[in-house]
C-alpha cells in the first residue's frame, strides 16, 4: 500500500473528512488531497499531526496496513459466542477450496489421533489447557509452513 493511501485509509478509520483534517492542520482541503493522491508528500512536522490526529504513530502512519488492522481488530471483537456461530472451515474454503474437499480424500482419524497425542502431550508436559495447547500446535504448524514456504 502506498503512503497516500495509508492517508487516506488512516483518515478514514478516524471518521474525519478532508475539510475536517485540513482546519485542524491549518491547510486547505486540496492540500490533504494531494497528499492522498501523492500529487506531494506532508512534511515530517505534519505527518506527526496527521498521525497523533489518526491516533497512530508516525511509524504506522507510514507503513499502515489496512488489512492487518481490519483482522487484529475482528480478532479484538469475536468473543466466544460469536466464534462458536462461525464455520471457519467454510470461510476459509472460499479462499482455499482444499478446505471444502479433503474430508473425502484424508484419513482424518488417523491424523486427528496423533494430533490428540501432542495435544495431551503438551497438557501434561507444560501444563497447558486445552485451548492453549492447540494454539500453540497451530502456531508451530504455521512456522513450519512458512519455513518451508522460504
Amino acid at each position: 500500500m502506498n503512503f497516500g493511501n495509508n492517508l487516506f485509509q488512516s483518515r478514514k478509520r478516524a471518521g474525519l473528512s478532508q475539510e475536517t483534517v485540513a482546519e485542524k492542520l491549518g491547510v486547505s482541503r486540496q492540500t490533504i488531497s494531494k497528499w492522498e493522491t501523492e500529487e506531494t508528500v506532508p512534511d515530517i512536522y505534519q505527518a506527526k499531526k496527521l498521525a497523533k490526529l489518526y491516533n497512530l504513530s508516525l511509524d504506522e502512519l507510514i507503513e499502515f496496513d489496512v488489512d492487518l488492522k481490519e483482522i487484529e481488530q475482528v480478532i479484538q471483537n469475536t468473543n466466544e459466542e460469536k466464534e462458536e456461530n462461525i464455520n471457519w472451515t467454510n470461510a476459509w474454503s472460499k479462499k482455499y477450496p482444499i478446505l471444502a474437499k479433503y474430508q473425502k480424500q484424508v484419513n482424518i482419524e488417523e491424523y486427528a489421533c496423533k494430533i490428540r497425542e501432542m495435544l495431551i502431550k503438551l497438557q501434561k508436559e507444560y501444563g497447558f489447557d486445552t485451548l492453549d495447547s492447540m494454539l500453540v500446535l497451530k502456531d508451530i504448524l504455521y512456522h513450519e509452513w512458512k519455513d518451508k514456504k522460504q
